[in-house]
């Protein structure tokens, strides 16, 4: 009479399955070296790496990240892919929405000096705004004498700690770099005026420098109150509403763009002591740091533009900013 099998029945696993599964254990699970396992199973060091790196490709293994971090790393990627930037930079959002300069600051900073210790920087050139001043207060203290920092546009009238001679000034004592200013407002009183004031030496010569920069670091502005252009920049005859009855949905160095990115028709744009807007195309590396969805409409429209090739932003805004940018390049607007 045959003996009944049933009691065997189940698979049993192979030796060489059951090596992989005590390696990767031991290795993932317990935090075990690779020599340490190699010794626990009688078996050598090259074995085990090529056991840990077969269980990553055959799906043995798999690594889910548990950080807040993994979801920003994410969309780093969508964002650079779909707006052909250099680099994206995505910070968590802060429950506390008065954070968000502090935390695009600090992240701006890192990859500035990223930046100059990568080499080739001679010219930084900076904006203004909450989000660079806290830039300017996290930026280590270097030695950078063969580096000038500029103003990259026309300051208040007023002095203000986020005005952009501060900020000129504050990161080229950071890195112990030379600094120079465009020492003018950031309005003239009309398109005549202006062409006066840049045509003067001292301007062209200043214009010339904003030219050759490496690295010009912008925020961008939007249209409500909380924006410090709206509340301390425009001149007295301009008004919110006149400006986004032109179709304005946000400001790149004083200059208003529409929703797609480009410069509205108003004589204010025109006016502006900075650079034109497509001059930001010939600067090899065009940064805007700019958070809080009260922007999210303005960083679409600096995203569709192709103005710049990094991005820092917080994840909120920068997921609504790439919904709105999506949805205006579907309809065909762009």
């Amino acid at each position: 009479m045959s003996q009944n099998r049933s009691a065997s029945s189940a698979p049993v696993a192979l030796p060489d399955e059951q090596m992989q599964v005590r390696v990767v254990w031991l290795y993932y699970m317990e935090g075990r070296t690779q020599g340490e396992i190699a010794e626990a199973l009688s078996t050598n060091r090259l074995r085990v790496n090529k056991i840990i790196a077969e269980a990553r490709r055959s799906g043995l293994v798999t690594i889910t990240l548990n950080s807040r971090l993994t979801s920003c790393v994410a969309l780093e990627q969508q964002l650079a892919a779909e707006f052909s930037l250099n680099r994206a930079i995505i910070v968590p959002t802060p429950e506390d929405q008065e954070l968000i300069p502090v935390l695009l600051g600090q992240a701006a900073a890192d990859y500035l000096v990223q930046l100059l210790n990568g080499g080739g920087i001679r010219g930084v050139g900076v904006g203004w705004g909450a989000t660079l001043r806290e830039m300017v207060r996290h930026m280590p203290s270097l030695k950078r004498p063969d580096i000038c920092v500029n103003s990259v546009m026309g300051g208040l009238t007023h002095g203000i700690e986020i005005n952009t001679f501060d900020i000129a000034s504050d990161l080229a004592r950071q890195l112990n770099a030379e600094c120079s200013y465009l020492a003018a407002p950031i309005y003239a009183g009309s398109p005549e005026s202006r062409t006066a004031i840049v045509r003067q030496d001292v301007f062209e010569s200043a214009f010339r420098q904003i030219e050759t920069n490496d690295v010009i670091v912008l925020s961008i502005g939007d249209m409500t109150e909380r924006s410090l252009l709206m509340r301390y920049g425009l001149p007295r005859n301009i008004n919110i509403e006149e400006l986004l009855a032109a179709g304005a949905c946000g400001d790149v160095l004083g200059q208003f763009v529409d929703k797609i990115g480009r410069p509205i028709d108003h004589a204010i744009n025109r006016c502006a002591i900075a650079p034109e807007l497509e001059a930001l195309r010939a600067i090899p590396n065009v940064v805007f740091a700019s958070g809080g969805l009260n922007k999210a409409q303005a960083i679409a429209a600096v995203l569709l533009s192709g103005l710049g090739n990094v991005l820092i932003c917080d994840e909120d805004t920068a997921r609504q900013a790439q919904q709105l940018a999506g949805e205006l390049r579907t309809s065909g607007s762009s």
